[in-house]
């Protein structure tokens, strides 16, 4: 069994990332609304993925890897960030990409975070309609090892176990922060969608003994499927901690309402979430996480599910690259 601190880790987020009041949305919305900007954590344009590849490059570089290889969709944040920690770190990078059906396609190709895969240096492939990725890796996987490459796998979104533990971080940064502004947070809200922030937000403040709910807004997936799926990371990450995985049970809850026809596709509710963020504090959000987050946010603040609950924080996990790639919905 693990301890937390034993675990080895790489430095390449700028942290502690700064937490800002929001003081004319506040106004707007009638309650105190902080924002946690993960969108600055550094990694070629930062985000929360940052945070994860700290202890998944670690874990690659020591099995002696040479290769980064991970999937996802075809302006993963995630993809970017891997791409650029290959870069700085000296190793190949290899992106399996999906097309997501019902986005806007005039940049979706060859802007936003596209473009800076391509910057990066990594190799993209691809996929079609009728490929697998699962399958698609894993053949990837044993054509590298039978060409004398090291390859090292990062799940979708780099959320496992491991990948979690840069959201232990990241809900310690919080607390202290907490303390330091001496302010009242009574409820976190995010985005939530491979389930690893999630999932390792809660681990920390379980961790830290601090019992602020945390409340994921779907981007994928139903509410019910999605508590299944961080519940499950939770309890897998609190065991590499060395902590109780039944500490994981109750503290899990999503809302599925805010997602729209699908993961990446655009909800008018999302683009005013994001115009108004942009308009009334210069904040960016993006079309895939964050601006449907901040959408379920600000519906539940106008139905007065928060009425309980003033002191709200936004767990801003970045992705304001991928705006480019939505362009001609804005």
């Amino acid at each position: 069994m693990s301890t937390f601190n034993s675990i080895p880790r790489v430095i390449i987020s700028h942290s502690p990332t700064p937490l800002e009041p929001m003081p004319r949305l506040s106004s707007l919305f009638n309650h105190n609304l902080y924002v946690k900007r993960d969108d600055c954590t550094g990694l070629a344009g930062g985000g929360n993925k940052t945070r994860k590849l700290e202890y998944l490059v670690a874990a690659a570089l020591a099995n002696k890897a040479d290769t980064l290889v991970t999937v996802g969709g075809m302006q993963s944040n995630h993809a970017r960030q891997t791409a650029a920690a290959a870069a700085k770190f000296g190793l190949n990078c290899k992106l399996i990409l999906e097309d997501v059906h019902g986005t806007p396609k005039s940049d979706f190709y060859h802007n936003g975070n596209m473009l800076l895969d391509k910057l990066l240096g990594a190799s993209i492939h691809r996929l079609s309609d009728e490929q697998n990725c699962t399958e698609y890796a894993h053949n990837l996987m044993t054509k590298l090892q039978n060409n004398g490459k090291k390859p090292y796998f990062i799940p979708m979104g780099g959320s496992n176990p491991l990948g979690s533990l840069g959201y232990v971080h990241c809900a310690q940064e919080i607390v202290n922060q907490i303390k330091e502004q001496a302010i009242t947070i009574d409820q976190i809200v995010l985005a939530t969608g491979s389930a690893g922030t999630q999932a390792g937000l809660l681990a920390g403040l379980i961790k830290a003994g601090v019992d602020i709910p945390v409340l994921g807004i779907c981007v994928s997936r139903s509410g019910n499927e999605q508590v299944k799926l961080v519940s499950e990371l939770l309890a897998q990450t609190l065991t590499l901690m060395g902590l109780d995985p039944y500490l994981a049970e109750g503290r899990v809850v999503a809302n599925g309402h805010y997602y729209g026809e699908g993961y990446g596709i655009a909800t008018e509710e999302m683009i005013e979430a994001v115009r108004l963020c942009a308009q009334h504090e210069g904040l960016i959000l993006d079309p895939v996480y964050t601006g449907k987050g901040m959408s379920g946010m600000i519906d539940l603040c106008r139905k007065g599910y928060f009425s309980d609950k003033p002191n709200i924080l936004f767990l801003h996990t970045g992705g304001s690259q991928g705006v480019y790639a939505y362009q001609e919905i804005f």
